[in-house]
């Protein structure tokens, strides 16, 4: 049942109106226009300027909530009441923790951070940690990247003497929660403009907020500029898988970028030292594949503390420890999820036909680890996939999707057999008690089957372009390195080449999981990479179409272009 092909979408080429718009802009290579164009960014100008990331942030005042947090926080600073920001641990939440954490002591706040245990105390507010917190003389709670869906919880802080402010970008369930003040732009009536940005962005526009409100109401400034938390933003908002074709998420990463490549912060600085990162040449890849995993490895496995203790360091040999234990945090997530993936393969029976829906449930699946199994799953299978943890009485599980299925719209008709979930479309959790997995099991296959059928349930790949291999150089490559920072909703360009003679091919890597392929058109050569289509070896046609991104290859100095295949089909 693996995916040996996807379902490729060409994007067409440049209408000819579009070219003379186009070629009043010389310094825009053509492809770059076509890639634009496709995107919707139809005038040069407003294209250029999505590119630049010429956007003005938007007023935090804007959001639904805003004034009466700000209001609440400020009382609670001039009355040193004690302040405790509860966060999510994953990098969106420690992120958001570190940063409004950061701010508020700057503001002379008497504040402190609260990360709950992944295993211990699961997902979002639970009513004991806002009980004991309220005993040790907490008098405000704010909640990071979390509490949009707990209004049981809530009510419990609040009628524990809490005053309730709640933050979150998650999608809004049936009912808001009775808190304080509620920030989230997609809860109905917030005009903040922009609806997708990551717990960490909605957490920015409250320290935005606070900052005004400072300078507005005092004839101090601000302790630093909001703009040094921006290095958070960017890393939250990218691990977090928020579309980056939103105007203001990609201003937010520009922008955090460029913060990050300072390397300010001791942490990040001692972080990217051990993964082998050069500061002034960070990525929006870099967070998504290094230094997001390393941050989301602490919570995985122990505690997130750990991650914001690092993000929060100002001394140097505390920071190289904290990084230290996060590179052996993530080394070993890696190696469980390879073999928690297989186990979980098996248990499903994927490998033995056709599943509207992969379901794994197991005692011995560590539940900080079954989220990226079922990543795994649905990337392998192009399924939507659920792996759960299962406890003595009650279960912890994980989903990830397609473009074809809700998965929290699933949940949600079977919140009756449900404690708690919540998520967005293509990712979600949830808590469930055991007695009620036999009949959520079947259920949500019967939705899945009732969703797919009749489907045709292979994943898309869409091209940008198709270029012939004359055409692929330098300049090319630069051209297509100014579209970064790329990322969720505003993928990498993808080009394509057809009908290449395959010269060479050879598998490398661990266990020739990797094909090295040479490729030419008769006249030119061209050098690829094809990671994990090691198994095609014996089945690869002698002329193939590829789709691939291009990318540099340096080795002792030198620069040469190669493809980093995405996918390989015979010629149409």
């Amino acid at each position: 049942m693996a995916i040996k092909s996807k379902r490729w979408e060409i994007s067409p080429a440049l209408p000819e109106s579009a070219k003379r718009t186009f070629a009043d802009y010389p310094d825009v290579h053509p492809v770059i226009a076509q890639i634009l164009y496709n995107r919707g960014f139809t005038d040069p100008q407003s294209a250029l300027a999505f590119v630049r990331g010429d956007v003005t942030f938007g007023d935090p005042f804007k959001m639904e909530g805003m004034a009466k947090a700000v209001s609440r926080l400020r009382d609670a600073i001039k009355r040193k009441e004690s302040i405790v920001v509860y966060g999510d641990f994953d990098a969106d939440g420690v992120t958001s923790t570190t940063l409004l954490v950061t701010a508020l002591k700057a503001l002379g706040a008497n504040v402190r951070p609260y990360i709950p245990h992944r295993v211990d105390e699961g997902y979002g507010l639970n009513n004991d940690a806002l009980i004991k917190l309220a005993k040790q003389g907490a008098q405000v709670v704010v909640t990071v990247d979390c509490g949009i869906r707990s209004v049981a919880e809530v009510e419990v802080g609040q009628q524990a003497g809490l005053s309730m402010i709640v933050t979150d970008h998650h999608s809004v369930g049936p009912e808001l929660p009775h808190a304080w003040a509620v920030i989230n732009p997609k809860q109905a009536g917030c005009k903040y403009p922009e609806k997708m940005l990551a717990g960490v962005g909605v957490t920015y526009k409250l320290v935005e907020a606070l900052w005004k409100a400072t300078t507005a109401n005092s004839r101090h400034e601000p302790p630093f500029p909001v703009t040094d938390l921006l290095d958070l933003v960017a890393i939250g908002t990218v691990a977090d898988l928020v579309p980056l074709d939103s105007a203001e998420n990609r201003k937010l990463v520009i922008e955090g970028l460029k913060v990050l490549r300072k390397a300010n912060r001791l942490g990040l600085r001692a972080l990217m030292e051990v993964a082998g990162i050069t500061p002034a040449q960070i990525s929006a890849t870099n967070i998504g594949f290094i230094i997001g995993p390393r941050i989301n490895a602490a919570g995985r496995l122990e505690s997130a503390m750990t991650a914001y203790h690092l993000l929060s360091t100002d001394d140097r040999i505390e920071a190289a420890t904290h990084a230290q234990k996060l590179q052996e945090l993530n080394e070993t997530r890696q190696k469980l999820t390879r073999d928690m993936q297989e186990y979980a393969r098996t248990l499903a029976g994927v490998e033995s036909g056709d599943v509207p829906l992969i379901f794994a449930a197991d005692a011995n699946f560590k539940q900080g680890i079954v989220g990226l199994v079922a990543g795994r799953l649905t990337e392998e299978f192009y399924r939507p996939s659920i792996v759960i943890q299962r406890g003595e009485e009650e279960s912890h599980g994980s989903c990830r999707s397609i473009l074809e299925f809700n998965i929290t719209e699933a949940l949600d008709q079977c919140a009756d057999l449900l404690i708690r979930h919540g998520g967005h479309a293509q990712a979600a959790g949830f808590a469930i008690h055991n007695d009620n997995l036999p009949e959520f099991r079947g259920r949500m296959q019967e939705i899945a089957t009732n969703k797919l059928t009749g489907q045709d349930l292979r994943p898309h790949l869409t091209v940008d372009a198709v270029v012939p291999l004359h055409h692929l150089n330098m300049r090319l490559h630069d051209a297509l390195s100014s579209l970064e920072p790329c990322g969720h909703g505003y993928p990498a360009p993808i080009l394509a080449t057809r009908k290449l003679r395959v010269v060479d091919c050879r598998t490398v890597g661990k266990d020739g999981a990797h094909l090295k392929l040479k490729l030419t058109d008769g006249s030119l050569e061209q050098d690829a990479i094809a990671f994990r289509f090691g198994d095609m070896l014996h089945d690869l046609p002698p002329v193939v179409d590829v789709a691939y991104s291009l990318e540099v290859n340096e080795w002792n100095g030198n620069r040469t272009l190669q493809l980093n295949v995405s996918d390989i089909r015979a010629p149409a």
